[in-house]
This record gives C-alpha cells, sequence and structure tokens, in this order.
C-alpha cells in the first residue's frame, strides 16, 4: 500500500454533505465550517475540511488574504485549512454571514438556504471532509484552496450523479445515504490530491513532494508498511539505493523532518489508530510499532498527542 493511502486509513478520513444553496444573482456569501455543522452527520471530528460542489450555475470564491477562483457546474472544490472564504456572484458585494441566511432541515436531512437577488441561479451542496488525527506532512503540503472539475475524471458522469443522488437521498432522510456521500467525498478529496501532486512544480518541498520523488517516495512506503523494524537512516538508504548522507539530505529537504524524525510520528499515528480500535494493551501497541518499553513508547505519544496513550484512548 503508498504512504497516501496509509495516511488515509490511519486518519479515518469520513464525508458528507449538511447543506443544500439556492442562490439567484447577485449575491454573496461569508462562511466558515465549524464541528459543530458536522454533528448531525456525524462525531465532531479533530479536524475539518470543507467542500462546495456546484451543481448548476456559477460561482466566485475567495479565501481570506487569496485570489479569486471561479467556479462552474461540475467543479468540486475544497479547502483543506478550513479557512474563512466568501463565495457569490460578485464578490465585490458586502457579503452576508452563512449563518443568517441557513434554514434548519424539518426532521432529518439537509440544512437549506435560499437566498439572492431575482437572477441567475447557482445551486451548491455543501459538504465536509473530518479526520479523528489531522496528520500535519500532508495537510501542511496543500494549498488553501482545491479545485477539481468532477466531469473531467474517468468516471466524471457516474461521480456526478452518483453525488446527487446521495444529496437528494440525505435530503429525504433514508437510511445509509451518507455513507454513499461519505464515500463519494474520499473519492473527491484522494482525486484531487493527486492532481494537485502531478503537477506540482519541480522545486516544490513537501510530504507530497517527497511521495512524488522515486527514492524518497520508495523511503515513506517502507516506513509506513514496516514501522516495527528498528530502522537506521543508513538501512533505509541502502534500501533505497542511495548512500547514507546524500538519502537523508534529500529526505529531509523535501519532507521537512529527517528521515527517523518522521518515522516516530508515523508511529506515533499509527499507534493513535490501534488505541482507537482498541488493539490491545498500551504496551502491546508500543511493543507492535517498534517501542521495547512501554515507558518510552508513553513519553514519545505524550509529546505527539499532548495525553498519555490510556487518556488518548478514553477521549477516542
Amino acid at each position: 500500500m503508498d504512504a497516501f493511502s496509509d495516511v488515509l486509513r490511519v486518519i479515518r478520513l469520513s464525508g458528507g454533505v449538511f447543506l443544500e444553496a439556492e442562490f439567484t444573482a447577485p449575491w454573496c456569501i461569508s462562511g466558515q465550517l465549524s464541528t459543530n455543522d458536522c454533528k448531525p452527520f456525524l462525531a465532531p471530528p479533530r479536524h475539518v475540511i470543507a467542500s462546495h460542489f456546484v451543481a448548476a450555475g456559477t460561482m466566485q470564491l475567495r479565501v481570506e488574504g487569496g485570489s479569486t477562483v471561479d467556479l462552474r457546474a461540475g467543479e468540486f472544490v475544497l479547502l483543506p485549512h478550513n479557512d474563512v472564504h466568501t463565495f457569490g456572484s460578485n464578490l465585490e458585494m458586502e457579503p452576508v454571514a452563512a449563518r443568517e441566511v441557513i434554514q434548519a432541515p424539518q426532521g432529518d436531512g439537509l440544512f437549506r438556504i435560499r437566498h439572492g437577488g431575482g437572477g441567475a441561479g447557482t445551486q451548491l451542496l455543501c459538504g465536509y471532509l473530518g479526520a479523528d488525527v489531522s496528520f500535519g506532512p500532508l495537510l501542511s503540503g496543500l494549498p488553501s484552496l482545491l479545485k477539481l472539475d468532477v466531469r473531467a475524471t474517468a468516471s466524471g458522469a457516474w461521480i456526478e450523479s452518483a453525488f446527487r443522488f446521495g444529496a437528494s437521498e440525505i435530503a429525504a432522510g433514508r437510511l445509509g445515504s451518507t455513507t454513499v456521500i461519505a464515500k463519494i467525498s474520499e473519492l473527491l478529496f484522494v482525486e484531487a490530491v493527486s492532481q494537485y501532486v502531478a503537477n506540482l512544480p519541480e522545486e516544490r518541498r513537501g510530504w507530497l513532494a517527497g511521495l512524488r520523488d522515486p527514492q524518497i517516495g520508495r523511503a515513506l512506503a517502507v516506513l509506513h508498511s514496516r514501522p516495527m523494524e528498528a530502522w537506521t537512516a543508513e538501512a533505509l538508504a541502502i534500501e533505497v539505493g542511495m548512500s547514507r548522507s546524500v538519502f537523508a539530505d534529500r529526505f529531509t529537504s523535501l519532507v521537512g523532518q529527517p528521515p527517523m524524525q518522521y518515522l516516530t510520528l508515523w508511529r506515533m499515528h499509527v499507534a493513535a489508530q490501534y488505541l482507537r480500535e482498541g488493539r490491545g494493551s498500551v504496551a502491546q501497541i508500543g511493543f507492535s510499532i517498534g517501542y521495547e518499553s512501554e515507558a518510552a513508547f508513553s513519553r514519545a505519544f505524550k509529546r505527539q498527542f499532548g495525553a498519555s496513550p490510556s487518556a488518548w484512548r478514553k477521549q477516542a
């Protein structure tokens, strides 16, 4: 399994749609997703990524401090850092706070917005991706905004129709509909990140750039698949066919931290997954990821997550 898939498995990404909106020009909305917005559909996640799918019409979107992006029907936009953003037919207008125009659902189903000046229409499905644990190297490598043309993907027509169907099923309160949307949202996130990585400039640095590098990407895959081994930088360098010094320099330059420091970070995320799933005692989990001492494992875990393994398990 590749490192990106490993990370998605460990952070346990889940998605959904919570709001269906119909706007008519001119209109302009500002907002930021909160973990409470996800409550009707899943337990509040520790990290939230906001999303918008343009089902019909067009709009503009701008993250606070960023440039304006044009969006049209069939395009899906993700805000990996859940920044405050403004979207509308005309961003020069004074924005209305999203919470001022949201209508609560009758029973189960989607929140709704009906707003605007009566002109050209735009339909949005607003949602989220939530993670139990945020994986810093992935998130820090993503921009404030990712745009994906769903219709241009290999399965675009199917994905778009399934996404619309799932949202309509949620609106109707039908059983299992949230699972459909969650899986499609995850798929769209993977596709958006994959396209972003494929178009990264050669000089770009970060964990995602490391994935793209043949030898560093191989080293990341090895660490992810065998975190329990007593790795050294020299052993990893041999594994990927490089000298120790060149490997350590390139790994640190691309990923942003030395190989052994990254290994510790990954081990802690794997441990968090095992704790959440109840896979054995604290000592057994520590041993399974390469720690011979429960005390050493507990110290490393607390440095990473701010709580002991036992306390973190109770919270999770």
